[in-house]
């Protein structure tokens, strides 16, 4: 073995597995399906399954950053929800003009995979405070392995959404 080699076992493994499972789900609903029909509204909500791997790797690559600095902007107390704020929050969760379902999904595979590594080699341990929120009060810490509990439990809520509007798009079911 080289220094360079990792060995992963236990926990780390278990971690890898688990999330490695819930991505799986999240991209078997997106088997298949063209960019439009990746991008199409099928309930009530704004939710597409193109737009919910982009969000997904966003808050995933977000919350990795954290995981290893440990910072974070806060979130300013009073937030001022403008039309265009509204509309950057709801453009993460649909394509917009120029991006495909592959582009997503290759940037979702570039994402996991720097946190796959970053599973295999942080201290679990290492603890950092969430950054101040309205919704969060100061004094919380979260450990590394917290954060990537939270980033799968985070992927497996998505693959579910996923998962129905895929259903309502052709039937398809990634389970059952």
């Amino acid at each position: 073995m080289t220094t360079n080699e990792r060995i992963s076992t236990g926990e780390r493994d278990d971690i890898l597995d688990f999330l490695g499972k819930h991505r799986y789900f999240l991209r078997h609903t997106a088997e298949g399906l063209t960019d439009e029909q990746a991008n199409t509204r099928s309930t009530v909500s704004e939710l597409t399954i193109g737009g919910l791997i982009k969000h997904v790797t966003a808050v995933e690559k977000k919350w990795a950053e954290f995981a290893v600095t440990g910072g974070g902007e806060e979130v300013p107390a009073e937030i001022e929800f403008t039309p265009e704020l509204i509309a950057e929050w709801e453009n993460q969760f649909r394509l917009t003009e120029g991006e495909t379902l592959a582009g997503v999904l290759a940037e979702y595979e570039k994402v996991a995979a720097a946190t796959d590594e970053l599973v295999r080699t942080l201290d679990l341990n290492a603890s950092y405070e969430l950054p101040a929120a309205p919704w969060q009060p100061p004094g919380v810490f979260w450990s590394v392995r917290r954060v990537f509990m939270h980033i799968t439990a985070e992927t497996a809520q998505h693959a579910g959404h996923a998962d129905i509007i895929r259903e309502t798009i052709d039937g398809q079911k990634t389970m059952g």
